[in-house]
């Protein structure tokens, strides 16, 4: 039964983290991650599909309805997102779902979902990494600067690539001790550049994130204003072509770019006011991204025929075909900076995880530790970041997207569980705000997360089973012996300089 003991909610004070953000900022951050790759890059395939090498489609194409795709992810991620904001408001310490989760389930299921939070976070910007890497090229091609193909992709890319040039890149690129040398160097440094951002501190971070919002819906609305004056309704028809299985298979393959309200949750201890501005950043936010989401998808599956929407850059590649080649550079150019938005709360997000499992004692003590000036996890923020930069200069991103959805599905759903246990256990504790008709909301919530992730492939199930088995050997290994919970050994925060 000690895997199952739970800690007390009140939120620890004197950790060493400055609350210095507002609701503004909050919403702010909830656009710059969910405004990103989905939209800039993975609409193409929930659109046309995804088909293997020898014309196999592996998944069903939403069509038109994509515009329908982002209307179920906005009802079945508005469900746990309001799940979150009562936990967020009762619970406002950083960890996002590990927390809630160790207050209400119990050590061994926060465990779980802090180990599955690494998925949506460390795992998932490796692909946005790599997605941003793609736009960049297409930004220093409008210059005449054409990087070496092994210089820009990665080996995993041009090992499952379906494209015969960045295939062919294990032939011709330069050999080390006879392996094809292809790395990513562009996602390396900018996830270089955004760690040392993040290092910087809190404050900076969402004053750089705050910029490249506002850059980012300023090229989105550049993208609807000139590409609906160019919308062929033929190009709505057929509507559904895959008929439900498109619109839900198309909904799973975008989901993860909704999660990213998930990050607003781990600035909890950040937050000035938590109760009251973190419902407001995690619904504020979900509610404006969703309805972007729809109308960028209404233009972009009318601009072109949705088929023609298989790109690692639709937006642009839209606008390309439709003639509109100005406007597809700025357009590309926009993307850089949005996705490196994404990049920036997500990497903002990851450390603090960390942090707070290190706090509980589950993950080794130098992950707790404060930067005595900067008041940030510096030690994750430093480690994330190597991991994640090296592992973007390899990686291919199609197959990181599935296991970074079904991860971050898992964990919602066990929110989602998570309100309704602290509603019976302790029904009397002051809420802040409350999920209206928690009883159908909640469960709900759960089923929904549970039926989007019945769209995803089966290698996305084997691979999460195998992470998960990773993270109980973890677990049993280290911090099951270690738990302050079990030992009664509080870890400091403090670091030198």
């Amino acid at each position: 039964m000690q895997l199952f003991q739970t800690k007390p909610i009140e939120a620890e004070t004197d950790r060493g983290l400055i609350r210095s953000l507002g609701a503004g900022d909050l919403v702010m951050l909830a656009i710059g991650a969910v405004i990103g790759a989905g939209i800039f890059s993975s609409l193409g395939t929930a659109a046309a599909g995804e088909f293997a090498a020898d014309g196999t489609m592996v998944r069903a194409g939403a069509g038109p309805a994509l515009i329908l795709s982002f209307v179920l992810l906005g009802f079945a991620v508005g469900l746990a997102a309001l799940c979150y904001a009562e936990l967020a408001s009762m619970i406002p310490q950083a960890g996002s779902a590990y927390t809630y989760t160790f207050a209400t389930m119990g050590e061994f299921l926060a465990w779980i979902i802090g180990w599955d939070l690494i998925l949506e976070y460390a795992v998932g910007n490796i692909a946005v990494a790599v997605a941003w890497s793609g736009y960049f090229a297409s930004v220093l091609s409008g210059f005449g600067i054409t990087m070496p193909g092994w210089l820009s992709h990665g080996y995993l890319q041009a090992k499952l690539s379906q494209d015969p040039a960045v295939n062919g890149l294990l032939e011709s690129a330069p050999q080390l001790f006879g392996i094809p040398v292809i790395v990513n160097l562009p996602a390396f440094l900018i996830v270089a550049a955004i760690t040392w951002v993040l290092y910087l501190g809190v404050r900076e971070s969402a004053r750089a994130n705050n910029v490249m919002v506002v850059v980012k819906l300023l090229v989105l609305g550049l993208f609807v204003i000139i590409g609906a004056q160019h919308i062929n309704p033929d190009n709505y028809t057929p509507f559904a072509p895959n008929g439900f299985r498109g619109i839900h298979q198309g909904a799973a393959i975008v989901f993860f770019a909704y999660i990213g309200f998930d990050a607003v949750s781990t600035a909890a201890e950040e937050t000035k006011n938590p109760q009251r501005n973190l419902p407001i950043g995690i619904l504020g936010g979900l509610a404006i991204c969703t309805l972007i989401y729809v109308i960028v998808g209404a233009v972009a599956v009318g601009l072109v025929p949705y088929q023609d929407l298989a790109s690692s850059d639709p937006l642009a590649h839209a606008l390309s075909l439709a003639g509109l080649e100005k406007t597809s550079w700025i357009v590309a150019a926009g993307a850089v900076i949005s996705l490196t938005a994404v990049l920036l709360v997500f990497q903002f997000g990851q450390p603090r995880i960390l942090f707070s499992m290190a706090k509980d004692g589950l993950m080794p003590r130098w992950a707790a530790k404060i930067h005595p000036k900067r008041h940030v996890p510096h030690i994750t923020t430093i480690g994330v970041g190597l991991l994640v930069a090296l592992g973007a200069m390899v990686a291919e991103e199609n197959m990181i997207y599935d296991l970074t959805n079904i991860g971050t599905l898992f964990a919602f759903f066990l929110v989602c569980l998570a309100v309704l246990v602290l509603r019976i256990k302790q029904p009397d504790r002051p809420r802040s705000f409350r999920v209206p008709f928690v009883w159908v909301v909640a469960p709900l919530g759960a089923a929904a997360c549970l039926f989007i992730m019945k769209g995803l492939p089966r290698t996305a199930w084997e691979r999460f089973g195998i992470w998960l088995t990773l993270g109980v050997i973890a677990y049993f290994a280290y911090g099951y012996r270690h738990s302050v919970l079990r030992t009664g050994k509080p870890i400091e925060t403090a670091s030198l300089d």
